[in-house]
């Protein structure tokens, strides 16, 4: 099984329910022209205090949880803003698959885009989860299988269900461009036949732009 097959590692808890994209990823952090750095501006609020000083009890500025690949989360994690800065500052803190009982909507597909792993459990199985790290007197170990779709740690195994889509996209370690380019055959079969069928509908756009600088 290759890295992209499955994800493993530290998970850290974050039980807060209705954690939204704003404090995911507080809208300071989003004045760059670019995505780099997003990873300082991550939870700031949650991990930093009115003074910028570290809250030591959070869980991810805690020493044992250096290396965290996998948040275990609460019910509806993403909500709010549609930013993709989110996912972006996740990735770069070295976030690689959020476990949670469900997610904002925009923020799942932004994530699994992106690929970074959302994974939805029941909320029972969600609950077991959380419980166990929350109880774990190290910090709780995991692994993802995205191939059998099973999320397994030291004392349970939990089912999770993918679209073949985003399946497909972690196995094959796809973005959403690549996929698209899997089916490059069909879609220039497609193009062909339609330049044949409605040739008036080609260069649309060169034919205007040509049409314009006549007449100028």
């Amino acid at each position: 099984m290759t890295e992209q097959h499955c994800i493993e590692g530290i998970a850290a808890p974050l039980a807060i329910a209705n954690l939204d994209t704003d404090q995911i990823m507080p809208k300071q952090f989003l004045r760059g022209i670019d995505k780099a750095g997003l990873d300082r501006g991550l939870l700031w609020d949650l991990r930093f205090d009115g003074e910028g000083r570290v809250r030591s009890d959070f869980v991810l500025n805690r020493p044992a949880f250096d290396g965290t690949r996998v948040l275990i989360a609460g019910p509806n994690f993403g909500c709010g803003s549609s930013r993709e800065h989110a996912v972006w500052g996740l990735q770069q803190f070295g976030i690689q698959a959020v476990i949670a009982p469900s997610f904002g909507e925009i923020f799942y597909s932004n994530a699994m885009n992106n690929r970074l792993l959302a994974v939805m459990l029941s909320s029972g199985d969600a609950q077991a989860l959380m419980d166990e790290a929350l109880a774990s007197a190290e910090p709780l170990r995991l692994a993802i299988d995205v191939q059998a779709m099973e999320v397994r740690t030291p004392a349970n195994r939990f089912a999770f269900t993918l679209s073949e889509r985003h399946r497909r996209m972690f196995v094959d370690g796809l973005d959403m461009i690549g996929l698209s380019l899997t089916h490059r055959s069909e879609i220039d079969r497609f193009a062909r036949q339609q330049q044949l069928a409605q040739p008036w509908l080609c260069d649309v756009a060169r034919k205007v732009e040509l049409r314009l600088e006549e007449g100028a």
